[in-house]
């Protein structure tokens, strides 16, 4: 049960990696990847998903209710 455990979090760590290499991410700080734990690859892999988003800050679509 532990490998099958291990080896998820390895290919989830490889799939979050590749991501990030298709947005130009090598590093973070002074840290290459596959340094980084799968809770630090993910929490930078949602960091560049939001900035490439085009609704992520400005222009998004705001609905309301006009009386």
């Amino acid at each position: 049960m532990g490998n099958i455990l291990r080896e998820a979090v390895e290919n989830k760590r490889k799939k979050l990696i590749e991501k990030l290499i298709a947005f130009n991410v090598y590093k973070r700080e002074d840290k290459h990847l596959f340094e980084l734990s799968l809770t630090e690859l993910q929490n930078e892999y949602k960091a560049y998903k939001s900035m490439q988003h085009p609704h992520c800050n400005f222009g998004s679509i705001k609905f309301g209710n006009k009386k």
